[in-house]
């Protein structure tokens, strides 16, 4: 995951477009749409995930399996499943179906409606029923069969405790995705509650990039992210953090228009 600088182009048209639209004071965010006009000045491998405080914004080279699955811990309503709404919209406004699909795991399918007719989708699912598993054990099969290259498919998963709860072979095949799948160019994408996270703690160590919205206890905070001095209680809905390196990096979410 990056903020764009280790891409061989600096977005100058994304830069310059929300420097001109977001306003510092209110962090009033120009809409995806708007954001993402001149897609063609993306790496073409590259995935909006949001807008960084620096106006750049911040990208996953879908061609570089080095960041791994990709975990948003929040509180409940802390923006998890908008952003991952944002990342599915993103990823049909710059791509298309033949080289970016998702795939959609959730115990709220209603709340993906809009997604349902898009060619950008490969599926929504239930965590309740069949087709979730299913969903799982053909990409698995097809990670198999794929050598890396040509299309990328994002798994995108809102809750991994209700996925991992459905049987063994679900949960099996996901931790197949989570150890191989970005090399295969599956991407898992997992929210998480972070009211939950003592009980799914043996799940951490498949990811190195995690994405943190708002959590109000401070004690969670300091502990998933092994830093005793980061809190994200301050953060809004829209708002998440992540680690580079030795830095926090503040990022935002755009909204779906």
């Amino acid at each position: 995951m990056e903020n764009t600088n280790s891409f061989p182009l600096l977005i100058e048209a994304l830069a310059e477009l929300a420097e001109q639209e977001l306003s510092q004071r209110t962090k009033v965010l120009p809409a995806l749409s708007s954001l993402l006009a001149d897609s063609a000045a993306l790496p073409h491998t590259a995935l909006f995930l949001g807008l960084a405080e620096d106006g750049l914004p911040v990208l996953l080279d879908l061609s570089d399996p080095t960041p791994g699955p990709i975990l948003v811990i929040a509180d409940q309503a802390g923006g998890k499943t908008a952003l991952l709404q944002m990342v599915a919209r993103a990823a049909e406004l710059a791509h298309p179906a033949s080289e970016v699909q998702s795939g959609i795991v959730t115990p709220y399918p209603a709340e993906w409606q809009k997604f349902q007719t898009s060619p950008g989708t490969v599926g929504i699912y239930a965590t309740q029923e069949g087709g979730a598993r299913d969903l799982l054990q053909s990409l698995v099969t097809w990670a198999h069969n794929n050598k890396g290259e040509g299309q990328s498919i994002l798994l995108l998963i809102d809750d991994l405790e209700a996925v991992i709860q459905m049987d063994s072979q679900a949960e099996q095949n996901l931790r197949w995705l989570l150890l191989r799948g970005p090399s295969r160019r599956v991407w898992p994408i997992i929210t998480m509650n972070a009211s939950r996270l003592h009980n799914l703690e043996a799940w951490l160590g498949f990811f190195r990039t995690r994405l943190f919205g708002l959590i109000q206890d401070p004690h969670d905070s300091q502990w998933v992210s092994n830093d005793m001095e980061q809190t994200f209680a301050s953060l809004t809905p829209s708002q998440f953090s992540m680690r580079e390196g030795n830095i926090w990096v503040k990022f935002w979410a755009p909204e779906i228009d």
